[in-house]
């Protein structure tokens, strides 16, 4: 199983993104998307960005994750 997390590319240098998800930044392959830029949300899979998501879908998927990790956290 995979979950792909949206992340946010804030550098860029050489076609390798630093991609920032809640503080928490990787690095990540560009070479498979098409002009990518700072500022845009990517989904990554095996160290490559694989495609863009537009911001208003990554801010869901990102609440809908912190909402996920809470219930979890509630349990134990």
């Amino acid at each position: 199983m995979c979950l792909a997390i949206p992340s946010k590319i804030v550098e860029i240098n050489n076609n390798i993104g630093t991609l920032d998800v809640d503080g928490v930044k990787r690095k990540a392959s560009l070479l498979l998307l098409e002009d990518p830029k700072i500022g845009e949300y990517v989904i990554v899979h095996a160290g490559f960005a694989l495609h863009k998501i537009d911001e208003s879908a990554a801010m869901e998927t990102l609440k809908l994750l912190r909402e996920a990790a809470a219930k979890v956290e509630q349990r134990h």
